[in-house]
């Protein structure tokens, strides 16, 4: 058939070729249409689509049944009355034959669609039904052009012969979508290669808005749905392939389906619409240049959806979810609902209790449905599918190198187990985030994670997936910085026990000290002993020092002293001794280098001994000391005296009372005997200060038996005689007194002037002024006299 018309018009096409698009336009005479050959195989039964056919009951509907009836979804008595103000142009009745629109069905053929409404720029019956030699009829009643088609396709020849449907609807969704096939005559000679191209829209606009969107376009960028924009390769098309993919076919000889050259595959026009506002939709045709060559449009029957759409949460159409650790999904059925107007969701087609409402959140993977009703009927229904999986266990982490002269990259892998432990996951890491978003292959080769050479600072995104569509991602920090080397000092490594020394660490951040609390730079110690200090350095990043640095502090013995001081009086030499030690060398504040010096003067010595490595300075005092005196003598019966002494010079006492051959720190002697002279000496220990008194140890007998025998003859008086204020007298009962002591007669014989005295008890008292403590003493008692008669 091709052939047959390249033959008969082969200098029209030449003439098409030299003069171009200049010849095309200025072209008025319409083009013959070369007729199709008939044979037995073009009258073959079922080879074609029905179109406008009787034995259809939409055949015999008129405009707004069709749109309402067949091509809009959903348009049941349950649903909002949502298309109006359906008109055709050019206005040809129902039962007009020759119209250019009507219904079709794909009977027996394998037409894509079952059934639908067509437009044709000619007789739309000749679309179908029977083999037909050419389609070129024009479209009566309409030799015009239409401006809203020449607005959205810009034709590059004048067009003619428009048709159209158009008609208001208010969407129940945010989308409206329909599919349609273009199919046109000028697929043959060269024209899809020239200016032939019948016009094709399917318009578009919010009803009040001046301008009209045109849906027929194909995917992307790829421009409109015409016979120049889609072009097979071959077929004496010099100009193809123009996006072939979506090119249906050629009729081949005998023609089937169709009695049109050539259509395109099924298209789907897809407009975003804001529910319950009112659009204008405008699908129209018209012939390029001339009445020959017709084209049409077919629409598929239901499919122009403007019901029910499930959206997320968001609002977006959603038809294939993928749904992670069972996240909670928001369904929300899309529709303008009518009084009465209930709804039913199901999961894998079993009514889910409750869910009665508009939005439910599925929490599980399946298939969920939503169905509306009203008064019991079942109006519309939409489905999503929730395919369900699991994200593996991610989280941010950070990997750090300690860089030595032998590791200077990151080994990646090291990472793996603490970013997921998942052992199943796949993780790939990225240098751009925008990659690790997408997913895309530019991740990082595996075979290069175990010597990736990062930088301090740099983050890589991880992606880490379960193979399929569950995957999170974390970052990874990368953290970097050389292995520093410790180093150690000290101010000083020899010290005496006691003091002290500074240690400072060097070339960390912190530091890790072996035996010392704290992570400063500086460590202050007094070790007992000599003792070693380690330190490991850590970098600002943490990196430890392979080794530690180490330093000893030697501990030099302490230098001690047995200097004391004393008590001197005048005329005495006390000797001051530093005492020994290793290395001793001595310095005194009198100038002496010795370990001893003697002194005679009161006052402040110093020495300082210094053994090399240590300096102490010692000091004592000799102090003045003045001589003690005794201020009292407590003496009993029982042999016990107790000596009281001054002590101005506030220093340690000695006592002797053998008048200096025995001495004693205690002021207490015993065994004492009575009425004896005692010579008591106190003295400051070790000074010649000595205090001297001598006592008499006075206890009056109580019996005296005068009998010449020398025991207990008297009361002998003379140890106190010399006593000042001394004074004794002895009495009779009746208060007589028979004695009274004199220097003439310093005791008592049992003799009252020369006459013995009878055997009686006399009471006496003796008065003195004690010696020690300069106080009045008084002893008074009674005195049994035994005379032999």
């Amino acid at each position: 058939m091709l052939n047959y018309r390249l033959k008969n018009y082969f200098f029209f096409l030449v003439l098409l070729l030299v003069s171009g698009m200049v010849f095309a336009q200025k072209a008025k005479a319409p083009r013959k249409p070369i007729p199709e050959k008939s044979t037995s195989e073009n009258f073959k039964a079922g080879l074609f689509i029905d179109v406008n056919t009787p034995t259809y009951t939409p055949s015999s509907y008129n405009i707004e049944q069709l749109v309402k009836n067949v091509l809009i979804s959903g348009g049941s008595s349950c649903a909002v009355a949502n298309v109006t103000n359906v008109t055709v142009s050019p206005n040809q009745l129902a039962t007009d034959t020759e119209r250019a629109w009507g219904y079709f069905h794909k009977g027996t053929t394998n037409f894509p669609f079952t059934d639908g409404v067509v437009l044709v720029t000619g007789k739309a019956r000749r679309a179908g039904n029977v083999f037909e030699g050419g389609l070129s009829d024009g479209v009566p009643g309409s030799t015009v052009s239409d401006p809203d088609l020449v607005t959205a396709i810009n034709p590059l020849a004048p067009l003619k012969d428009a048709v159209f449907i158009e008609f208001d609807f208010v969407p129940n969704s945010t989308q409206v979508k329909f599919n349609y096939i273009f199919a046109s005559e000028e697929y043959t000679s060269n024209f899809p290669c020239g200016v032939y191209s019948d016009g094709f829209a399917l318009l578009l606009k919010k009803v009040g808005d001046p301008t009209y969107t045109n849906l027929a376009v194909l995917p992307g960028t790829a421009g409109p749905v015409s016979v120049t924009n889609i072009v097979p390769a071959g077929n004496g098309f010099s100009c193809g392939p123009i996006n072939e993919a979506y090119f249906g076919g050629m009729n081949p000889d005998p023609n089937i389906e169709t009695n049109f050259n050539g259509r395109t595959i099924p298209l789907t026009a897809i407009a975003t619409v804001i529910p319950g506002q009112t659009y204008h939709f405008k699908m129209v045709l018209a012939d390029a240049s001339d009445p020959s060559y017709d084209s049409a449009v077919f629409l598929e029957g239901g499919s122009f959806d403007i019901g029910m759409t499930i959206v997320d949460g968001n609002g977006n159409p959603i038809t294939n979810v993928n749904m992670c650790d069972n996240t909670p999904q928001i369904l929300k059925a899309q529709i303008a609902s009518v009084p009465g107007m209930t709804f039913q969701w199901y999961k894998d087609d079993v009514a889910i209790p409750g869910a009665t409402s508009a939005t439910y959140t599925a929490t599980q993977p399946g298939v969920y449905t939503v169905r509306t009703f009203v008064g019991g009927t079942q109006c519309q229904n939409a489905s999503v599918t929730i395919v369900g999986g699991t994200t593996p266990p991610a989280q941010n982490a950070t990997l750090k190198l300690c860089t030595t002269p032998s590791v200077s990259t990151f080994n990646l892998n090291d990472a793996t187990p603490m970013i997921t432990s998942s052992t199943s996951a796949i993780v790939r890491y990225y240098i751009n985030q925008a990659d690790a978003i997408a997913q895309n292959n530019s991740f990082i080769n595996p075979s290069l994670l175990a010597s990736y050479n990062g930088t301090d600072g740099q983050i890589l995104y991880v992606v880490v997936s379960n193979g399929a569509f569950c995957s999170k991602m974390v970052t990874l920090t990368l953290k970097k910085e050389a292995t520093p080397i410790a180093q150690l000092q000290a101010t000083k490594v020899r010290i005496c026990a006691g003091e002290s020394t500074t240690l400072t660490a060097s070339n960390g951040a912190t530091y890790q000290w072996s035996n010392i609390t704290g992570t400063g730079a500086t460590q202050t110690v007094s070790p007992t002993q000599t003792t070693t200090y380690s330190v490991y350095a850590i970098g600002p990043q943490g990196c430890k020092s392979l080794q530690p640095a180490s330093i000893t502090i030697e501990v030099v013995p302490a230098i001690v002293s047995t200097l004391k001081g004393g008590m001197i009086c005048e005329g005495d030499v006390i000797t001051l001794d530093a005492g020994t030690g290793p290395n001793y060398h001595y310095t005194w504040n009198t100038g002496d280098l010795t370990q001893t010096i003697s002194v005679g003067t009161p006052g402040t010595y110093s020495v300082t001994i210094n053994n090399g490595v240590c300096t102490k300075v010692f000091t004592t005092q000799v102090i003045q000391a003045i001589i003690p005196e005794i201020i009292n003598v407590n003496y009993n019966e029982n042999g016990t005296m107790i000596l009281t002494a001054s002590n101005p010079s506030n220093g340690p006492l000695e006592y002797s009372i053998d008048n200096g051959v025995t001495w004693q720190n205690s002021n207490v002697f015993s065994n004492v005997p009575r009425n004896i002279v005692v010579s008591i000496r106190v003295r400051v220990k070790n000074t010649s200060c000595v205090g001297f008194l001598e006592y008499f140890t006075f206890v009056m007998q109580n019996v005296i038996t005068p009998n010449g025998d020398n025991i207990n003859d008297m009361i002998d008086l003379r140890g106190v005689l010399k006593y000042k204020d001394f004074k004794a007298s002895i009495f009779d009962r009746y208060g007589k007194e028979v004695y009274k002591a004199s220097t003439l007669q310093p005791y008592w014989d049992g003799y009252f002037q020369g006459k013995r005295l009878p055997t009686a008890s006399y009471w006496y008292q003796v008065s003195f002024e004690d010696p020690a403590s300069k106080k009045p003493a008084v002893k008074t008692g009674w005195i049994l006299l035994k005379n032999l008669e």
